[in-house]
């Protein structure tokens, strides 16, 4: 069955980076687009990033463009999120997504705090 298995997550100060991964399994990774999404306590889960099979096409929401990159390397059957300059706004816990929109990670949890 699906798996995917989040890490990279932890506390970081105001304006330092994080790289998450996402590894995959259970399925034909280099076949499916994948997606980022981050929750808050209370809130819906929104979408942060998603990148398409070739990792040529990518889409962020406007709250971290310029600042995070989703990349994947389909030989390692993983998915990346590169965050700088991260902000405390950008504190959740973030999921993997993919293949389909009912697949999901455990999650990671991101804090940014001085």
């Amino acid at each position: 069955q699906v798996q995917l298995v989040e890490s990279g997550g932890g506390l970081v100060q105001p304006g330092g980076s994080l790289r998450l991964s996402c590894a995959a399994s259970g399925f034909t990774f280099s076949i499916y687009g994948m997606s980022w999404y981050r929750q808050a306590p209370g809130k819906e889960r929104e979408l942060v990033a998603r990148i398409g099979t070739l990792g040529r096409i990518t889409n962020y929401a406007d709250s971290v463009k310029g600042r995070f990159t989703i990349s994947r390397n389909n030989a390692k059957n993983t998915v990346y999120l590169q965050m700088n300059n991260l902000k405390p706004e950008d504190t959740d816990v973030y999921y993997c997504n993919g293949p389909t929109r009912n697949d999901w990670g455990q999650g990671t949890q991101v804090t940014v705090s001085s």
